[in-house]
């Protein structure tokens, strides 16, 4: 199969070179002219994958449309972050088979992939490729399992054939809006859990693993409430791109998403964060947009609501904790 990968960020060169491992003919396209020279000299990603040798056969591009044209009878992987991702899938034609692997919410509009998709392009097939991994874990081969979510059966299949291989498990499902929605919900989750983590490091009597554990369960029911109003099914929230997505985002010490939330904890400011980090870090951007949706559907988020708070800088570390532990008791 051919496959064109638009993004040569560490997520979407590490399932380049998965790609090129299960045996496939993969183009790589990057938008910086002078990282993919680097790359090409090196075979190595400096920026996000340095310690990973990227394999012979996998073509590297700046020409977009020589990428798209690539994958015209195959497959193409969007691995742009959530802001690009509207822009991408106008310019493909509407007969590519498209999958994405960006988490969150569009900012200004509020919308998921599959509903941009089906604004821009509504009879483009089209899904999303998501699930508990970090891409250097990918990349070095260790073990991870996946999930390809279309209302397409053959086109979730195709993420099958593209990726699945000794490493690198990939399940399918029907429920693109639960995929979605768990995928963007964990972010803002993970650094709730970060700020938690980041407290407890500090005093004994802050909150410690007790608070860990009801942070990432009642942050589980947020995301349930707010996908099944939006659509979803239940039970994908008790999967890969649920609960797996969440535990490994809200404990993974690679999660970014995690390090916001501890250098929140250290009472940095949002700025000086996203500075430190370098990369994105979805949950920062997608956290009042969830809120906005979640108030939209009247589906009641607390944590989601303190962690905007936070973010916006109406809440301190210590008070958005007490916050949420001084909410009125109720049934679970």
């Amino acid at each position: 199969m051919k496959i064109s990968v638009l993004g040569a960020g560490a997520w979407g060169t590490a399932l380049a070179i998965q790609a090129v491992r299960t045996g496939h003919e993969v183009s790589l396209w990057g938008r910086d002219a002078d990282a993919v020279a680097q790359m090409r000299a090196t075979r190595r990603n400096a920026l996000y994958l340095p310690d990973v040798e990227l394999p012979a056969p996998l073509a590297l591009t700046v020409d977009r449309d020589e990428a798209i044209a690539h994958a015209s009878d195959g497959l193409t992987i969007v691995a742009t972050p959530m802001s690009g991702l509207r822009e991408t899938l106008a310019a493909l034609p509407s007969t590519h088979r498209v999958l994405w692997l960006c988490k969150g919410f569009e900012a200004g509009t509020g919308r998921l992939g599959h509903e941009i998709a089906r604004e821009l392009q509504p009879s483009m097939r089209v899904g999303v490729l998501s699930g508990p991994s970090f891409a250097q874990e990918v990349a070095a081969g260790r073990p991870t399992a996946l999930v390809a979510a279309s209302e397409d059966a053959e086109l979730a299949q195709a993420a099958v054939e593209a990726f699945h291989g000794e490493r690198l498990r990939v399940y399918t499902s029907g429920d693109p809006v639960g995929v979605e929605v768990g995928g963007a919900v964990k972010n803002v989750m993970a650094i709730a859990v970060g700020v938690c983590d980041g407290l407890s490091a500090a005093a004994p009597d802050a909150p410690g693993l007790n608070a860990r554990a009801a942070l990432i369960t009642r942050g589980l029911a947020e995301m349930l409430r707010l996908g099944v109003a939006l659509g979803a099914k239940v039970e994908t929230f008790m999967g890969l791109s649920g609960l797996g997505d969440l535990v490994l985002t809200a404990t993974g010490d690679l999660s970014r998403n995690r390090r916001v939330g501890l250098m929140l904890a250290q009472g940095l400011g949002v700025p000086q964060i996203l500075s430190t980090l370098g990369h994105v870090a979805e949950g920062v951007y997608s956290a009042p947009t969830v809120l906005a949706r979640a108030r939209a559907a009247g589906v009641e988020m607390p944590i989601t609501e303190a962690m905007v708070a936070l973010l916006e800088g109406r809440l301190r570390a210590s008070e958005a904790v007490e916050h949420l532990m001084g909410r009125e008791a109720k049934a679970e």
